[in-house]
């Protein structure tokens, strides 16, 4: 069963969400036609959709038990966090300290309604209406609230969500921002599509097909090269073994990482703030 008949107020369910087309590739139930369109059209093209997007919470997965259980990390700060699904941060980092805190921040109503009704009764976990690209008012709402002692390490994800940010929105602006209110000691985790150019040209038409069909229907969707999602990290220090495909990320076995075609299109990697 979808959602159609239980849209929260503020969901224009004519229109796709990137946080619904994720929750349909993840196997989902909170989305709509229109959405499942969106993400069907994609899918012509690399029919792997769902696996990407599985790969995207393995990485999730992983990345969040490497800072709580190997960096100590205490608290997160999930920027673009999307619908929740099985294997949300804060679940990973309660594994670890069932104390860790977490606060989820997006823009999309739907999102924040399940988000909030899933969490009604959390003591650790916050859910938070924000829109990246205003990294100063998010801040603000962060510091005010006293949601993120900034006194502390914290492990900031940029997960799947920079993609979403076009040229004119600045992400490097918006990370760097993000970054420099972080102490020291703090983590940024990002993944992102990735464009490989010349060092895989079927990859690379493929990546720029894609990216049409997303901005026809999302309006947003932009696969970059390896030196500008490297720029996002700035001047941190990135773990071993660097920027690389989801599946290469510190492996567990937990999944399969065989290489489908949409393998080289989305990397990730991990960063230390000195």
């Amino acid at each position: 069963m979808t959602s159609e008949n239980v849209a929260p107020p503020g969901v224009d369910t004519t229109r796709p969400s990137i946080a619904r087309v994720y929750d349909y590739y993840l196997g989902g139930k909170d989305n709509f036609a229109v959405d499942r369109q969106a993400a069907q059209m994609a899918m012509q093209i690399t029919p792997d959709g769902p696996e990407a997007g599985l790969a995207c919470r393995a990485f999730l997965r992983r990345s969040v038990r490497f800072l709580a259980a190997e960096a100590g990390i205490r608290q997160f700060l999930d920027i673009g966090s999307g619908l929740p699904t099985q294997g949300n941060v804060h679940e990973i980092a309660h594994e670890v300290d069932p104390n860790a805190r977490v606060v989820y921040v997006d823009n999309d109503p739907m999102a924040l309604a399940h988000g909030r009704a899933l969490l009604a009764d959390a003591r650790t976990t916050t859910v938070l209406g924000g829109d990246a690209r205003r990294p100063e008012e998010l801040l603000a709402q962060l510091t005010e609230r006293k949601l993120i002692d900034f006194d502390q390490p914290v492990g900031l994800l940029l997960l799947a969500i920079l993609h979403h940010l076009n040229d004119e929105d600045d992400p490097a602006g918006v990370a760097r921002r993000l970054v420099a209110a972080l102490p020291s000691g703090s983590y940024l985790a990002i993944s992102h599509f990735h464009d490989p150019g010349d060092a895989q040209p079927e990859v690379s038409e493929r990546a720029r097909a894609v990216e049409k069909v997303f901005n026809a229907t999302l309006g947003t969707g932009r696969w970059r090269t390896r030196e500008e999602i490297m720029g996002f990290f700035g001047d941190l220090e990135l773990l071993p073994p660097g920027l690389v495909p989801l599946a290469e990320w510190h492996p567990d076995g937990e999944e399969d990482p065989k290489q489908t075609a949409t393998y080289h299109t989305i990397v990730g990697g991990v960063a230390r703030k000195p």
